[in-house]
């Protein structure tokens, strides 16, 4: 398997496979927790997996509101759901894999190849007609993996500043729209996007059903773009987390080296020093 999805059918016939571990990871920025939906109902067998404390360094200093886990947190957080080098974890959410993708995007930054995102989520799980559980499997830790991340793939605002005024460099934001424009700011410091950056929503990687578009669609929308001939590839978001979908999207197009901005939008508007623009 060398695909980075999986559908609803082939998860289906391998939930009994020891091999596979499921993680669900919704999250919201407001208004739900994420704990209790996955107490009301989740996929059998998959293990809650929190946002804050499992993939990123939660309650720590850091650039951002989600900076990256240590190696120990995230060797820790793998450790509780049963992983070994061998397995492949599944992660699914409800928002088009935006979360999801946050966790198979850690398990390469990390070095696991296992990472895996339910195409649809919990949405194609429910209308394929396959049930829910609201029981919380036993899973025995396994031993702590001994992960190195993979620094290369990621880069801080002093490097991003530096790359945005390079001509084969390509910056990507997958915010909404509105964000992007600075038109709305529900969370961080300031409205904008940096300078140089283009939008690039990661709503538009999927489609009506909340599934990723077909391979060739995905390499058009990101060769229109530009990210398919640029030398360098920066994606962003608001703190690093659906950057990952657009991450996905070109990993599924065939661009597998883009970068991930850790600190995102909330590391670079705090930052009094740096520009910001508005507008599309």
């Amino acid at each position: 398997m060398t695909s980075p999805l999986v559908d609803s059918t082939w998860l289906a016939a391998h939930l009994d496979d020891p091999r596979v571990r499921i993680a669900d990871v919704r999250w919201y920025l407001s208004g739900k927790s994420g704990a209790d939906e996955y107490a009301r109902g989740h996929l059998p067998g998959a293990l809650f997996v929190d946002l804050g404390r499992d993939l990123a360094a939660g309650g720590t200093s850091g650039p951002g509101r989600h900076p990256l886990p240590t190696a120990a947190g995230f060797a820790a957080a793998l450790s509780r759901l049963g992983v070994t080098r061998e397995t492949l974890i599944v992660a699914y959410d409800d928002a088009g894999g935006s979360i999801a993708a946050r966790l198979w995007w850690l398990l390469r930054y990390f070095g696991h190849g296992g990472g895996r995102v339910l195409d649809g989520g919990i949405g194609a799980w429910i209308a394929a007609g396959h049930p829910l559980s609201t029981d919380t499997p036993a899973v025995a830790p396994t031993p702590l993996l001994d992960l190195a991340p993979a620094r290369a793939l990621s880069v801080d605002k002093a490097e991003v500043d530096r790359l945005r005024r390079l001509p084969g460099v390509v910056l990507l934001d997958a915010r909404a729209a509105d964000r992007f424009e600075g038109r709305v700011e529900p969370v961080d410091a300031r409205a904008g996007h940096i300078p140089g950056a283009r939008s690039a929503p990661y709503a538009g990687n999927l489609d009506e059903a909340g599934r990723l578009r077909p391979t060739a669609e995905l390499t058009a929308r990101y060769a229109a773009l530009g990210a398919l001939g640029a030398e360098t590839v920066v994606c962003y978001c608001g703190s690093g987390v659906t950057a990952c979908h657009d991450l996905l999207a070109l990993s599924i197009a065939g661009r597998d080296d883009a970068l991930l901005y850790e600190g995102s939008w909330s590391d670079w508007a705090r930052d009094p020093a740096l520009p910001a623009a508005t507008g599309a």
